[in-house]
This record gives structure tokens, C-alpha cells and sequence, in this order.
């Protein structure tokens, strides 16, 4: 009964994954032109990575703030987190991703330039120069702007979900906000947002692929470089498509045992 029970419970997609996964790898170790392949977009690994990291962690933090801000005693400090929100989430990941780099940026370095002009005129510092303001970190600057407005979403769903009952006990306690919110609102929300959390950071990694547009060294742009002057477009893709996957399946996975591992210990908590 025990081995019937586990035989259905196998994960099928995970084995014809992994099957996939083990014959792609034999064709890179086996392939000399695969291996060049590989050799060459694993350059843009690191890059895809880290954009990914930065972008996701400012993400949090901004939505964090315009999900606390949604929640003000003010009602004009929500009507402008609510704006934000609306507006950054109506707007595709591309055409905010060009927004940032090419109308954004240049503004933002104008600004600068502006509140520091009379440092610049003494020559204490630098006159900014928009192309000083490298397309990596408008890349960053753009997917952190764009992902933020969901992940407020996400944050202000998990505090809904606290029981008002214990936060009103903590008030009567004598809690201020800032010690109810670190002692009772984040650690129960914090397992309800774990879930679509960490999808946001897979669907963020699979999205980076964008940055390539801007000229940005990440997989896609090397892939699509090395394809076009080799004409090897299905081996480059494929390896692609390998390595972007062995990335997000690999989070899920570790992002899923984790949030297996919160359910047990809550468990053993009760």
C-alpha cells in the first residue's frame, strides 16, 4: 500500500525533467561545439544572477514600503502608494524597461546635476554624465521599479491575513507599531507571502532575459550574440533554455522545502 501510495505520488514532470536535463548535459560534456557553447553564455550567468538579486531585494524593500504605506492613517499617503501600484503594474516590464533606461535615467541625471550644483561649480564633485549611468544598473533600477508594485501586492495580501484580534492584544499591551509589526504582523504574514514571493523571484529571473534588449551581457544577450554569428541557433538556444531552467527549477524546489520546512516547524509550534 505504502509503495502503491508512493508510485502516485511521484513527481513525473520533475523525472522527464531531470531525464532532459541529464541528456542535455551528456550533449554539452560530449559536444565540443556544445561546451563552446556553454563556455560562452556562462559568462552571462553571473550577470543575469546578480541583476536578478539586486533588483528582487530593492523590489521587497519598496514594496514593502508601499504595501505599509496602503495601510496609513492618511488617506492621501495611501491614495499615492495605491497610484503607484495601479500605474506600475499596468505598464509591461518592456516598455518600463526602456522608460527607465532611455527617459528615466537621463532625467535622473539632470536632477543630480541640479541639487548638486553648487558642489560641482566649487569642483568638489563631478558633473554626472548619462552615459556614466551604465544600462546595468538601469536594467536593476527598471525590474526593481516594475516588480515592486506586485510584491506590494503580495505583502499587503500576508498583513490582511493576520488575525486583527492579536493586534489589537498587542496594542493593549502597549506595543508601539513598529514593535507590533516585527513581533506579530511579519512573522505570521511572512508564511503567507512565501509562496508567491519566491514565484516573483522565479518569474523576475526568467524576466531578466529582457535586459537583454539594452545591450546587457546577461544569457540571452551572449546567446543571442554567439547564435547569430555562428548561425548555430537551435544548439545556442537550447542551451539557453537549459541553463535559464535549471535556474528557476532549481529556486522552486529549494523555495518549496523551505516552505515545507516553516509548515513543520509551525506544526510542531501547535
Amino acid at each position: 500500500m505504502t509503495s502503491k501510495y508512493s508510485f502516485n505520488r511521484l513527481p513525473w514532470w520533475l523525472l522527464a525533467i531531470i531525464v532532459s536535463g541529464i541528456l542535455l548535459t551528456w550533449n554539452i560534456a560530449a559536444d565540443t561545439g556544445y561546451q563552446k557553447i556553454f563556455n560562452t553564455l556562462s559568462q552571462g550567468i553571473v550577470t543575469t544572477i546578480t541583476v536578478t538579486l539586486i533588483a528582487f531585494l530593492i523590489a521587497c524593500l519598496i514594496g514593502l514600503l508601499m504595501a505599509l504605506a496602503g495601510f496609513s492613517r492618511y488617506r492621501l499617503i495611501r491614495e499615492v502608494a495605491r497610484f503607484y501600484v495601479e500605474v506600475i503594474r499596468g505598464v509591461p516590464v518592456l516598455v518600463l524597461l526602456f522608460y527607465i533606461a532611455f527617459v528615466g535615467a537621463p532625467e535622473l541625471v539632470d536632477f543630480y546635476n541640479w541639487v548638486m550644483q553648487k558642489p560641482i561649480e566649487w569642483q568638489w564633485l563631478d558633473k554626472a554624465r548619462t552615459r556614466d549611468f551604465s544600462m546595468v544598473w538601469r536594467a536593476i533600477l527598471a525590474l526593481c521599479i516594475s516588480y515592486s508594485a506586485f510584491i506590494a501586492e503580495v505583502f499587503r495580501a500576508g498583513i490582511q491575513e493576520v488575525d486583527k484580534g492579536q493586534i489589537e492584544a498587542a496594542k493593549a499591551l502597549g506595543l508601539n507599531g513598529w514593535q507590533r509589526f516585527r513581533f506579530i504582523i511579519f512573522p505570521q504574514a511572512f508564511r503567507k507571502i512565501l509562496p508567491p514571493l519566491g514565484n516573483d523571484f522565479v518569474a523576475m529571473i526568467k524576466d531578466s532575459a529582457l535586459v537583454s534588449a539594452l545591450g546587457v551581457q546577461d544569457i540571452t544577450q551572449l546567446g543571442k550574440v554567439y547564435s547569430s554569428s555562428s548561425f548555430q541557433f537551435f544548439e545556442t538556444y537550447n542551451v539557453v533554455a537549459f541553463v535559464y531552467l535549471c535556474l528557476t527549477i532549481t529556486l522552486s524546489l529549494l523555495i518549496r522545502g523551505f516552505e515545507q520546512y516553516l509548515n513543520r516547524k509551525q506544526k510542531q509550534e501547535l
